[in-house]
């Protein structure tokens, strides 16, 4: 992995940050109005005009803008209108939440979805096989809100078995609030992180399906098995082996969208995360903490997909690292 490519990656990255902030600020300038929100319709014009001051709200819009980057690229995303106080740290609480429910999900969906795709690939002409596939379009199809309480009704208005909102008992280590050391944390996490996954171990399972079913039919496949090495090693160790790139992929972009689309599932499950902050957020028009949220979700997507670019190497060393690529 040679410097240029490090370097053409980076600024790529940084480009793509750069525009998303632009974004960002539009879309919190003209989201309602903060004045409102924060004082009222009742307020009087004196005062109005002097939060609008405070607030720089007079200023022409690139100046706010400049204003705004600056701010950001030093980690100050101002004040809350709502909360009034500092954005960073009241993202910073909701961040610990969101990232569980995540990387769960993405466990989930990663440690269901490669396996069906291969036992589904090497029996792909069972009837059974057929029947799994045609279940994962509609694992694919169904909006993640109507899985959540259809699994809301089964487990916890039915059977009673898992708590149907909430995050459960928590801990703090140093500045991380956690609920996967608590029994009643996992139990609250199940259920959002089942309802969060469940289409993509359909979308992983379709994958590795379809890669798995080229790879079985190269050469080099055919030689393991004549030579009398055994259908699981052949399955899981050398085919599998050369479907990680799609994985991989799939992999980076699953980390964003679970992060970025957990909006749902929060507020099915009331889960204290960054979802359930962003639409709170929107309802209050406190624009600082929208633009907050979008900077945070476009710039873990563009470490997730610099993180995936790095690990095509280390999956498949012929690929060619340089400026082309």
């Amino acid at each position: 992995m040679n410097t240029s490519y490090l370097i053409q990656r980076f600024l790529h990255a940084v480009l793509v940050v750069f525009v998303v902030s632009i974004i960002a600020f539009l879309l919190g300038s003209f989201t309602g109005d903060p004045v409102t929100s924060v004082l009222g319709v009742d307020a009087t014009p004196e005062a109005r005009a002097t939060l609008r001051q405070q607030l720089g709200l007079d200023d022409p819009l690139v100046l706010q803008y400049v204003h705004y980057l600056g701010r950001v690229f030093t980690g100050d995303f101002g004040m809350s209108y709502i909360a009034q106080r500092p954005v960073i740290d009241v993202i910073l609480e909701r961040v610990p939440a969101t990232l569980e429910l995540a990387f769960v999900a993405l466990l989930v969906s990663l440690g269901l979805g490669i396996p069906l795709g291969v036992i589904a690939a090497v029996h792909h002409r069972k009837l059974w096989s057929s029947a799994l596939m045609t279940t994962s379009v509609i694992g694919v199809s169904l909006p993640t809100f109507v899985v959540g309480i259809f699994l809301i009704l089964i487990f916890s208005v039915t059977l009673g078995w898992l708590p149907s909102f909430g995050r459960g008992e928590v801990v703090r280590i140093g500045g991380w609030e956690t609920g996967l050391l608590t029994v009643s944390g996992l139990r609250s996490l199940i259920l959002p992180a089942i309802a969060l996954a469940i289409s993509q171990v359909a979308l992983v399972a379709r994958l590795v399906r379809a890669e798995m079913l080229e790879v079985l039919r190269t050469e080099y496949i055919r030689f393991a098995r004549a030579r009398g090495i055994p259908d699981q090693r052949v399955n899981f160790g050398h085919a599998l082996r050369n479907t990680l790139i799609p994985i991989i992929t799939v992999s980076g972009i699953q980390l964003g969208y679970l992060l970025a689309f957990a909006v749902v599932v929060e507020q099915v499950f009331q889960w204290p995360g960054l979802g359930t902050l962003f639409l709170n957020a929107l309802t209050q028009t406190d624009v600082p903490v929208i633009t907050a949220f979008l900077m945070v979700v476009a710039t873990f997507f563009v470490l997730t997909n610099l993180m995936v670019d790095f690990l095509y190497a280390m999956a498949d060393p012929r690929l060619k690292m340089g400026a082309k690529a």
